[in-house]
């Protein structure tokens, strides 16, 4: 088995992100503003999502990280490195956009001169580290890169758009989950925010960057549209084993993502609920992992299970409304903990499962998907009682009254048999087919699923405004878009309990 060997970041180069990200937004701190409330004031309560209109909603670029399929071992700690500072001075050239609108409004060209040139030469400066990096370690590096420095202004009626690049949503990857389906006429009026023929107007949200009225949809009006699962033939495996870690009872949060930005502190940009291993932040290694404590019952589960928070934007803010990654970066409002986290490994309808290797990495869905668009979504959003019959991937639901929102992952369940993660985070591990089957020699492993189910109350529409509303932490310029919904795992069962995983679900059994 390979293994992925990564360097810790060292704290000079994790200063010189922050310091990256400071001076591309003058020195000053992350300071949010609604800033669309001087378009539209009709209504200021905090608590209410504003739809008014503004020239320029986000900035999209070119995500890096997903060109970089093959880096060669030894510079992977480096390149990820500079992949978190390539987010950090995306994030400080929105924080740019978000404060200038004044100035945008006297100059025409504003935004290209003062945020999208000078964000394009330093994107320009670390990619080309990258391909240096890459080659002092021996690989090649994509031809393609030189062509990524360059970001665009996308206008507010466009902030959908990005998610219609990515082909069919969760790009057929789900294993017989549920790709989202666009409502009926009548479900998609109810929503509200949906003006000028469809096209949306205004940003919304409490700190200016989402979510809007129409990222929200009144579930009982959306049509079934969860596929049957793949039929299990004879050599299938059946079985389940189920592992209970709680909800996050012992407040264990942070910003970091040791898999995409080890050793850089608030690699994430937004704040994680962690379940499982008590030990991870951006400093974590191995070792670390299999020397933690973890909340999970049975003690030979020390993995980690982490996720993006949901937030309720009341008003209200919570412990992180002054912290990088939570109110300076735009995640904003009441931090919303789930009630049920129930962790369930499962089979596959084609053939027997494989241990997972220890310290596997998976993440599962794509936190940029309003840029990268759709390809690598894998957001489920339902509710409790709808569960099998809707599943949406582009909208939050609004539940009836005696229903709560589940948000659901079914991850990747074929391993290439080698590594444990790769310089993508993607390549090392992929989907079933429709039918089930594993493709390219990659064996089928225990496939992870989780359901997350929380107890708020259901948002409201009002004149085509959302009250009350919820949304999922994600980086500033994604705009709380439900499809940046995503989850991930890093794997450390120890050897007896896998195999008894990998037993009990060869066997047809439900255990724990």
């Amino acid at each position: 088995m390979g293994r992925n060997i990564r360097k810790r970041r060292s704290p000079l180069a994790v200063r010189a992100i922050a310091a990256s990200a400071a001076l591309a937004i003058g020195g000053g701190g992350l300071v949010w503003a609604n800033f669309y409330a001087s378009a539209h004031e009709e209504n200021s309560s905090p608590n209410t999502t504003k739809a008014a209109s503004a020239q320029v909603a986000t900035i999209s670029c070119p995500d890096v990280g997903q060109k970089l399929t093959n880096v060669p071992n030894r510079a992977r700690g480096e390149v990820d490195g500079e992949l978190a500072t390539l987010d950090a001075q995306i994030t400080a050239a929105y924080q740019r956009l978000a404060t200038t609108r004044d100035a945008q409004a006297r100059d025409a060209s504003f935004v290209q001169n003062s945020i999208l040139g000078p964000l394009k030469n330093n994107r320009s400066v670390i990619i080309d580290r990258i391909k240096l990096e890459i080659s002092r370690a021996g690989g090649s590096t994509p031809s393609s890169l030189d062509g990524l420095s360059s970001c665009t202004a996308t206008p507010a009626t466009q902030t959908n758009a990005g998610q219609n690049n990515g082909g069919q949503n969760n790009g057929g990857q789900n294993n017989g989950g549920a790709a989202s389906q666009a409502p009926s006429p009548s479900a998609s009026a109810s929503a509200g925010g949906q003006q000028g023929g469809g096209q949306q107007t205004g940003n919304g949200g409490q700190a200016g960057n989402g979510p809007l009225a129409s990222d929200f949809v009144d579930i009982t009006k959306v049509r079934a549209n969860v596929p049957r699962k793949a039929q299990t033939r004879a050599g299938g495996s059946t079985g389940t084993f189920t592992t209970s870690c709680g909800v996050n009872a012992n407040k264990k949060f942070n910003t970091d993502n040791v898999i995409v930005a080890p050793g850089v502190t608030n690699g994430a940009h937004h704040l994680h609920d962690y379940v499982g291993n008590q030990s991870n932040d951006a400093f974590a290694t191995n070792d670390t992992f299999a020397a933690a404590k973890t909340t999970c019952a049975n003690q030979g589960d020390k993995s980690t299970y982490y996720w993006p928070v949901v937030r309720i934007q009341n008003g209200t803010q919570d412990f992180d409304q002054n912290n990088d990654g939570g109110g300076k970066e735009g995640n904003v409002g009441q931090i919303q903990q789930v009630k049920q986290a129930q962790i369930k490994f499962v089979g596959s309808a084609k053939s027997k499962v494989v241990a997972m290797p220890k310290f596997l990495r998976i993440i599962t869905g794509d936190a940029k998907t309003t840029t990268n668009g759709l390809a690598n979504a894998n957001a489920h959003w339902s509710c409790t009682g709808f569960e099998n019959k809707v599943q949406l991937t582009q909208q939050y639901p609004i539940c009836p009254r005696g229903s709560t929102v589940v948000r659901t992952f079914a991850f990747q369940s074929c391993w290439d048999g080698v590594n444990i993660d790769s310089a993508n985070h993607r390549t090392h591990v992929a989907f079933a087919d429709a039918q089930g089957n594993c493709a390219n020699g990659f064996k089928a492993i225990p496939q992870l699923t989780m359901r997350l189910v929380y107890g708020f109350r259901a948002p409201t529409l009002q004149n085509g405004q959302i009250k009350n509303a919820y949304a999922v932490d994600g980086f500033p310029e994604q705009l709380h878009k439900a499809a940046t919904d995503h989850d991930d795992f890093i794997n450390v069962f120890d050897e007896n309990l896998m195999n008894k995983m990998v037993n009990c679900i060869n066997k047809g059994q439900r255990c724990k």
